[in-house]
């Protein structure tokens, strides 16, 4: 039997048809418009999504037989307002991930309401992100368009609506909305009442391999599917890519180097990090996992070589980077491109350069912008770390673990070994796999990943070198306290 595996993400679409042992066997992608109306501002278009499905599916599944497609999983970008009226249109363009401009909203749930409450109630405080923010930013700016919402959806999930015709959503998604309480794995009433919405509002609960229904008549033409296909719920982007490095159970770790990055630590238990750095989500496997996020990742590498060097030959410039300058660069960067989440959770901090001199070279830049996005990453490790968590190595996915010189730089930062998946497909494969479960190929999502995950190799840290980045690294957490104050006072 055949798979379809979807990653729905902030700038493309990319499909997979996996075969039962795991092999993939094609990959389509589609790329589609990201809009910035404003400074801070991130909205897409929903039926552009759906769009790209229509045409990149049948393309997909050109010369195999769709009667083999057994089921379709998706992973998406998470915490996206995607608002539907009473026909089930798009109210408006759906407010993402990265989108900045509930700095009120999320000082209004964290100062008003308070932490203490919003972690009891959702195991998490507000951060720009979340969807609760974006509802209370939606009511306030535009009640016409408030008043007209019958249902409130993530990404991924009007992708499965369009599918499959059901208002629905797992709880591994719904966990970065602010609206599910994590710990009871139910929505929270406490948290719809202060939004100003309701439970019919919101869609039907999953866990994340089960299935939500089968393909509608309609979708099924489309498609060129048979309509028996099933459709489960999927995953955000973050749990489906762990799924998809085997990161599933207790007490593994997945660094992803995408878009965004996240560290991502996967438990059987429920557990809150006391000072809420670190998100407490459910997992697509049906446990839990702590997350950090930090909003631009890879994106600051894109960002620095293509608008600012003007290229894209990133291989090229990575060239130039000596090995015997690393742990010994004298320029810092902030990577807070589109201000961060974890664990700052600072709207205005800002990308910085720091530590230049007349000396200072074009390589020693794009040096100081890998380091800058590992470092980062680091801080949530640390959390991690803080709360008595043992991380001993981890898996590294995502676009930018492309990259030999970054994997090293990001092993001898954190001082672990790194494992590469030998099927790096990141949320597709893992929403493929979930597809598996749905479908009982396996009876589990364990047994799924016991199966089909693979390491391909493993980065291993340097003890010298890992000495020289921990001092480095020492240097870079007093930098952005030091500026906190003046970012700030740049935004007024």
């Amino acid at each position: 039997m055949l798979y379809i595996g979807i990653d729905l993400g902030t700038s493309a679409l990319k499909l997979l048809l996996v075969d039962e042992t795991g092999r993939v066997c094609r990959e389509v992608s589609r790329t589609y418009p990201l809009s910035f109306p404003h400074p801070g501002w991130s909205e897409q278009n929903p039926e552009d999504w759906w769009n790209a499905c229509l045409t990149g599916i049948p393309e997909l599944l050109r010369g195999f037989d769709p009667n083999q497609v057994a089921g379709i999983g998706a992973g998406g970008q998470m915490h996206g307002l995607v608002a539907l009226d009473e026909q089930d249109r798009v109210i408006r363009p759906a407010i993402l991930w990265n989108d900045g401009r509930t700095e009120r909203e999320v000082e209004y749930l964290n100062e008003k309401i308070g932490r203490e409450p919003l972690s009891r109630y959702t195991a998490n405080i507000a951060f720009a992100g979340f969807t609760a923010p974006k509802l209370l930013w939606m009511r306030a700016n535009e009640p016409e368009n408030f008043r007209r919402i019958r249902k409130i959806m993530l990404p991924k999930d009007y992708v499965n609506y369009k599918l499959t015709g059901v208002h629905c959503c797992d709880y591994s998604d719904a966990s970065g909305m602010l609206l599910l309480d994590v710990a009871n794995r139910r929505w929270s009433e406490e948290m719809l009442a202060i939004c100003g919405v309701t439970p019919a509002q919101m869609p039907r609960l999953f866990e994340s391999y089960e299935p939500v229904g089968c393909l509608t008549a309609e979708a099924a033409r489309a498609l060129c599917l048979p309509q028996r296909v099933r459709v489960v719920a999927g995953a955000g982007d973050n749990a489906a890519a762990a799924v998809g490095t085997g990161v599933v159970g207790p007490g593994g770790c997945n660094i992803s180097l995408g878009t965004s990055g996240t560290i991502f630590i996967s438990s059987d238990t429920f557990r809150v990090d006391p000072n809420n750095a670190l998100h407490a989500f459910a997992h697509a496997d049906g446990g839990y996992h702590l997350m950090g996020c930090m909003l631009s990742a890879a994106s600051c590498n894109k960002w620095f070589c293509q608008d600012i060097l003007g290229t894209a030959d990133f291989g090229a410039e990575q060239s130039a980077i000596r090995q015997e300058a690393l742990g010994h660069n004298r320029v810092f960067f902030l990577p807070y491109l589109m201000g961060e989440r974890s664990p700052i959770n600072d709207t205005n901090a800002r990308g910085a350069f720091i530590g230049m001199t007349m000396d200072a070279t074009r390589a020693d830049l794009v040096q100081a912008v890998l380091e800058g996005v590992a470092f980062a990453i680091r801080d949530s490790f640390e959390v991690a770390r803080g709360l008595g968590i043992d991380i001993p190595r981890s898996m590294l996915c995502g676009g930018g673990s492309k990259s030999p010189l970054w994997r090293k730089i990001f092993a001898n930062v954190l001082g672990i070994p790194l494992d590469l998946p030998k099927t790096e497909q990141g949320p597709g494969y893992g929403g493929a796999m979930l597809a598996m479960v749905g479908c009982g190929a396996f009876p589990t999502v364990q047994s799924a990943a016991d199966a089909l995950v693979e390491i391909a190799g493993t980065v291993e840290p340097d003890e010298a070198l890992t000495a020289l980045y921990e001092d480095r690294y020492r240097q870079f957490r007093k930098i952005y306290p030091a500026c906190k104050a003046l970012f700030s006072a740049l935004r007024q």
